[in-house]
């Protein structure tokens, strides 16, 4: 057949990098080769038993199998708007400034093409997690990447930019704590952030995803705690990572009416919602026990700490993340030139450890590689050493001169 069956949408986009590797794995496990996937950020914990309970509870009832409204149901969207009061003093009005999406990724997607027209901008930060961009490409807009070096800085640079282009950029979208790179910001930046878009008056989008997995006593602020917030902003809540729900897709769009309003309105065009079993269970979710939560954190915590420790003992020294489940690893620079692409194919095929090349995050992103806390302590450490025979890293070495195995 010789027709074009691609839109010029579709060809837009490039091959979706974070896959590829991971089709790879796939193939090289099925092979039999135990790969160690620190690739996608994947949760390998189980979800609080209290909300599974609720699941099956739910399931049993054949009224519950019917379609579910797109936005979500009252009594979860009412819950969301609970814990905002409870946790950040923010008042949400459950019916105009709330609605549930299907994950996040969904939800960012199906925003972009209820608001951005062809040849809007948007600002996104360099390094990002892809769909930020990719969802304003799809809906046709256009992109503007800001680096983000440093994130006091990174305001600065959006507002000169922004004085020197014509037509104005129509959006921005931030994501605090960062993926890929774990950076956190704390209200003040956020109160700059705002003061901005209302000036030059810009929609303010947050992607808050991994608003419960920080460590080491920092904490993430929403924007909508930054008055006249709602004004401009909304901002993304997700169950995935902090209540390890990542496959039952459930998260939330809050903060402005006019923005939410525009979101459900594409939504019922295009879903019923989300399963009303899942809605339910939602809900229990979200009414969780915070020490439940704190020890979902401290299992990453804990892994986070295995990683850095291992892999400089292997000789790979790596920040430590303040939050995410993700460290943000420069490459070794005997294989910097290499790029990041290269590097974690090379590493993917002499190591048989899977991480995220940098570059599919942006530009900026292709000296790094992220690699995800998704696999035990164990495990991590199994990386690091099979990574230490396949790069003859030069070991750290302790006090005694001696190399640390």
């Amino acid at each position: 057949m010789n027709m074009n069956i691609e839109s010029k949408r579709l060809l837009r986009l490039p091959p979706y990098m974070l896959g590829t590797l991971r089709q790879k794995t796939h193939q090289m496990r099925r092979s039999g080769i135990d790969v160690i996937d620190l690739g996608m950020g994947n949760p390998d914990q189980r979800t609080p038993q209290h909300v599974i309970d609720k699941l099956c509870e739910t399931a049993q009832e054949a009224r519950n199998h019917r379609y579910a409204p797109s936005k979500g149901i009252f009594n979860l969207r009412r819950e969301i708007c609970r814990l905002y009061a409870s946790r950040y003093n923010v008042m949400l009005d459950p019916e105009t400034e709330a609605v549930s999406v299907i994950g996040t990724k969904e939800g960012i997607a199906n925003l972009a093409l209820a608001i951005v027209d062809e040849g809007d901008i948007a600002l996104i930060p360099d390094p990002t997690y892809p769909i930020h961009m990719y969802s304003v490409v799809i809906a046709g807009g256009s992109v503007i990447s800001v680096p983000l070096n440093d994130v006091e800085t990174f305001i600065p640079s959006v507002a000169q930019i922004v004085e020197s282009i014509r037509p104005k950029p129509k959006m921005m979208i931030l994501s605090f704590p960062h993926n890929p790179t774990g950076a956190v910001v704390d209200l003040a930046f956020f109160e700059e952030a705002v003061q901005f878009a209302l000036r030059h008056e810009i929609l303010l989008v947050h992607d808050m995803a991994y608003a419960d997995l920080t460590f080491d006593g920092v904490e993430a602020p929403s924007v909508l705690q930054v008055p006249k917030a709602k004004e401009i902003a909304v901002e993304f809540y997700s169950l995935s990572k902090s209540h390890s729900m990542a496959g039952w897709r459930t998260g939330f769009c809050v903060g402005n009416r006019d923005i939410i309003a525009a979101l459900a309105k594409i939504k019922s065009y295009s879903d019923y919602g989300i399963f009303l079993p899942i809605q339910v269970a939602a809900i229990m979710a979200l009414r969780t026990e915070e020490h439940i939560l704190k020890e979902t954190a401290a299992t990453y915590r804990k892994r986070r700490d295995v990683l850095i420790d291992s892999f400089a003992r292997s000789g790979w020294e790596i920040p430590t993340p303040p939050a995410t489940i993700f460290a943000w690893a420069p490459i070794p620079e005997p294989y910097r030139a290499e790029g990041s692409l290269k590097f974690a194919t090379r590493l993917l095929n002499e190591a048989e450890v899977c991480v995220s090349p940098g570059v599919g995050f942006g530009t900026q992103g292709d000296g790094h590689v992220r690699i995800a806390l998704v696999e035990n302590e164990n495990r991590i450490r199994q990386a690091a050493r099979q990574i230490r025979r396949a790069l003859q890293l030069p070991n750290k070495q302790n006090g005694n001169g001696k190399a640390q195995q």
